[in-house]
């Protein structure tokens, strides 16, 4: 039923109002007294969010409706407002015809996998407890969240430097954030919005910020005299990056920078990344006394992973972002406020992206049609070839000058293949060795 992120697929298909009912009942079947409710701008939104709220009232719950806001803005409003949990009706940075959900806890973390499961096991067994007829939970709206979030956010940047020179272009991609434009505001940045009337079936661009779907962004950037630009997706928990020439920064090269900057300032500490990630980010932190500690793909692990008290920062090259003294939610408008700052501080984007050492990365993807068969296969035989196996998620092979990863998708009958190393040659000789032992155990 969960994801990396959540539920998340067609409307009417994989989600439905009805499954959005059974996730309100279980919700509060599983203790929860009160919860916060929040949706994006798809226009399956209302009567999901309509359905969730019926659930959670059904089995005693009392829900604050947010109403159409970004996915932190609701995760940092269920301390605020001492509730017990939070739902978003999002599909995040998937396309207008799907529709999702996202849980939360006070904390801002997302549930963890036993909460999820725990989840999933009352909705599979339609275990809900229902309320007496007299004690049904209430509704009732709460309309200082975004103020609330925006304020938030302002408080949280390190201004070392002058911040209210800079000029930057957000492209709010027709979602919910734009708490990141108030809050830039509010810091004295100049700012120029892009897309940023809610729409969910995003006419401006595709919901997914990328290289590809950000071209007006980088346009736009590189002939104005802005410092850099900032892009996010439909519900604003993930935020990506342009420099002042127009460059889109590589996601994995910000994931690099963040990490500097957070162990830099507390002198030491780990960053939780997951196993896809680049060692870019382990060399940018190293001589800061910084080390990386690799997680599960998705940003629910690498939350889990944030909660451990050496962890001051962690990352995701999707785009989501966790500064964990501030929230354990990916927060894009965190993230944007906190790339100005960095920017005010050490100066031109670029020149920073520039400072980081990249390597060549190579992959690919196998159709396969039974992927646990595969994968045990292909674990044997490279545990059989290498000393230094981990199988955190999939199976990732760590050699002298590269590594290589191999891990089922989640949503599709593949096989991923990542390989990086020092060279592109040798990247490339990874990656095939890899794909004649995944192409092998096909068979």
């Amino acid at each position: 039923m969960f994801g990396t992120s959540g539920i998340r697929g067609p409307v009417g298909d994989a989600v439905t109002a009805a499954l959005a009912l059974s996730i309100g009942r279980a919700v509060a079947t599983d203790g929860a007294e009160t919860v916060v409710l929040g949706r994006d701008a798809r226009e399956s939104g209302g009567f999901l969010r309509d359905a969730v709220a019926a659930g959670c009232r059904e089995c005693g719950a009392d829900v604050i409706d947010l109403g159409m806001v970004a996915t932190p803005t609701v995760a940092r409003s269920i301390a605020r407002l001492d509730a017990d949990a939070g739902i978003v009706v999002t599909a995040s940075h998937n396309p207008p015809e799907d529709n999702g959900l996202k849980l939360w806890t006070p904390s801002g973390q997302a549930f963890d996998t036993d909460r999820r499961d725990r989840i999933a096991g009352i909705v599979e067994d339609e275990s809900y407890t229902f309320a007496a007829w007299d004690e049904s939970g209430t509704r009732r709206s709460d309309d200082r969240a975004t103020a609330a979030h925006t304020a938030a956010v302002v408080e949280a940047v390190e201004t070392d430097a002058p911040i209210d020179n800079l000029s930057v272009v957000v492209d709010v991609g027709n979602g919910v954030g734009s708490v990141t434009a108030a809050a830039l505001g509010e810091l004295g940045v100049d700012v120029t919005t892009l897309n940023a009337q809610p729409d969910g079936s995003f006419p401006g661009r595709p919901s997914e910020p990328t290289a590809k779907t950000l071209t007006t962004l980088c346009r736009q950037v590189e002939h104005g005299d802005a410092d850099l630009g900032i892009a996010h997706d439909g519900d604003a928990d993930r935020m990506v990056a342009v420099d002042e020439t127009g460059t889109f920064v590589p996601k994995d090269v910000l994931l690099a920078l963040f990490a500097r900057r957070a162990v830099a300032r507390a002198g030491g500490g780990v960053v939780a990344a997951p196993v896809d990630t680049s060692r870019c980010v382990d060399d940018a932190i190293d001589s800061f006394g910084g080390r990386v500690t690799r997680t599960k793909v998705g940003d629910v692990f690498v939350a889990e992973a944030a909660t451990r008290e050496e962890v001051v920062f962690g990352g995701e090259p999707s785009g989501a972002w966790i500064w964990p003294d501030e929230t354990l939610c990916p927060d894009g408008s965190l993230a944007a406020a906190k790339l100005t700052a960095l920017v005010a501080a050490e100066g031109s984007l670029a020149e920073q992206v520039a400072s980081v050492t990249t390597y060549p990365i190579q992959r690919r993807s196998i159709e396969v049609d039974d992927k646990t068969a595969v994968m045990e296969r292909v674990a044997a035989k490279l545990r059989d070839a290498y000393d230094g196996v981990t199988t955190i998620d999939g199976v990732r092979v760590s050699t002298a000058d590269g590594w290589v990863l191999v891990r089922p998708s989640g949503t599709q009958p593949l096989i991923r293949i990542t390989a990086e190393a020092e060279t592109e040659d040798v990247a490339d000789d990874l990656l095939a060795a890899t794909v004649e032992r995944v192409e092998a155990a096909r068979k």
